[in-house]
């Protein structure tokens, strides 16, 4: 990467920079890869936070299903995790997950899981497991919410068998044949997946995310306190594909300590440390281990850590500064925080990323954790809260008696609720994949490169003024 024409007198964000394009001999956006190549099996660089309100398991299946790479929290429990890590290893990589509900279910418990649009669906299960049928998820729009699951079977769905399935082109060939959105996908008499004609779709364009053995990829963080070798033991043991080392403060002691002690079990798996933003601390954390830094302090929506504390850096600059470093230790970037639309995940990868990491953005889908809320106005929403604040504190530390607790959430920082609205447009993770990684696409072929690695040579990269800023966005009405 270079700028183009000037040298930055400070530090700069996304939004203090743009994109210059130049010759270019891609002609489609589809001729690019976008596979980071960091030791980790992604084929596309988008990482979940591992923040409780961001990713569980159905989001980090669903984000790996189509080339990313999700993290598991540190605060989910020793058998709460395995758990997680073991259910994503066991969904379906060609089709969706099910979600299952039971006949005496109501339509308000299935509309705290999904939205009544198109496409998505239930599948009925009785006590004994035994298949009851499947709910299209737009009848739950005009039903009265108290009302059993059970009172809306009857109508007849398309069901695909796997058998028959020749590749995800066929399923849709087929979806499109029936006139159907949604449909269940049958095993010998079994459920073991749903599809839709978007998902199919996807699937003939999209690299899923594999372990060795075939299955869905998927990551996990520990903190730096306690017996953080016995933890990543345990998280190999599960079949953890990478583990990140995490806190707040990145470049410390206590984090060095950590990534050595991991790195001498010898696992075999990529180690990521973080969170830090400069090449000093790239330099301490690499030489004791780590493969993978994940970079940002300050930068995320929950965060109230600069404003509390002065501590920082603008994320560009974090960004640009590591991942030139890293490259030249033979390590990789992350960068996590700051993001808030696709150019600013195509300026930290133009800026020498890997990989990118998502919060906030992702707490407003279907797939995040917890339940959907409706406001009001009937707009739908998920809670989300920042991993230093006392909501996170308390979940954390419960265990603790509660002096020790009270200490510590007496100095937590960052949100503790914010409601993060779904994007009615957009309102599952795969919809905000499609959007991140198109606008990706287009960059590169903007910069004229193929690859990940041909955009961090070609990026030419420019400084705005908040009016060059404000120009760039689109008008919501007319003039």
């Amino acid at each position: 990467m270079r700028f183009y024409d000037t040298v930055p007198p400070h530090d700069l964000t996304y939004s203090d920079v743009f994109l210059v394009p130049s010759r270019s001999a891609v002609s489609s956006r589809l001729d690019v890869s976008l596979a980071p190549n960091d030791g980790t099996t992604a084929s596309i660089p988008v990482v979940s936070a591992n923040m409780n309100s961001v990713t569980g398991p159905r989001l980090a299946a669903t984000l790996a299903r189509r080339g990313g790479l999700g993290v598991l929290p540190q605060d989910m429990r020793g058998q709460t995790m395995d758990a997680a890590i073991r259910w994503v290893k066991s969904q379906p990589i060609a089709f969706d997950a099910a979600v299952e509900l039971a006949p005496h279910d109501t339509v308000a418990t299935a509309l705290s899981l999904l939205l009544p649009v198109a496409g998505n669906g239930l599948v009925i299960h009785d006590q004994h497991g035994k298949f009851l049928g499947a709910i299209p998820a737009e009848r739950l729009a005009h039903a009265l919410p108290g009302a059993p699951l059970g009172d809306l079977l009857g109508q007849r769905l398309t069901a695909i068998d796997v058998d028959e399935l020749d590749g995800p082109r066929a399923a849709f060939d087929l979806m499109v044949e029936a006139g159907a959105t949604f449909a269940t996908v049958m095993h010998q008499g079994k459920v073991v997946g749903t599809l839709s004609r978007t998902g199919a779709l996807r699937s003939t364009l999209y690299t899923p995310s594999l372990d060795g053995r075939g299955r869905l990829s998927v990551a996990a963080a520990v903190g730096i306190n306690g017996d953080v070798a016995a933890k990543a033991s345990a998280l190999a043991e599960s079949g953890v594909d990478v583990i990140v080392l995490d806190t707040a403060h990145g470049h410390q002691e206590g984090m060095v300590r950590a990534i050595a002690a991991v790195a001498s079990l010898d696992l075999g798996l990529p180690i990521v440390a973080g969170n830090v933003v400069t090449a000093e601390a790239v330099r301490d954390l690499v030489g004791v281990g780590a493969t993978i830094i994940k970079v940002g302090v300050g930068p995320g929506a929950m965060c109230t850590t600069r404003m509390m504390t002065a501590v920082g850096r603008p994320q560009f600059s974090a960004v640009l500064e590591t991942a030139a470093e890293a490259t030249s230790l033979g390590a990789h970037v992350w960068a996590d925080g700051g993001v808030r639309y696709p150019r600013d995940v195509a300026l930290a990868l133009a800026a020498g990323a890997a990989s990118v990491m998502i919060g906030s953005w992702f707490a407003g889908t279907i797939e995040a954790p917890g339940e959907l809320a409706v406001d009001e106005n009937g707009r739908a929403y998920k809670e989300s809260w920042g991993m230093a604040s006392t909501k996170a504190v308390r979940e954390r530390f419960g265990r603790l008696d509660a002096y020790e607790l009270a200490r510590k959430t007496l100095f937590a920082e960052g949100i503790s609720s914010s409601k993060i609205y779904l994007d009615p447009l957009r309102p599952s993770v795969e919809d905000l994949i499609d959007m991140i990684t198109s606008g990706l696409r287009s960059a590169l072929s903007y910069a004229g490169a193929t690859s990940l690695a041909g955009f961090h040579d070609r990026a030419l990269v420019g400084i705005q003024s908040a009016a060059g800023y404000e120009e760039g966005k689109a008008l919501p009405v007319s003039w």
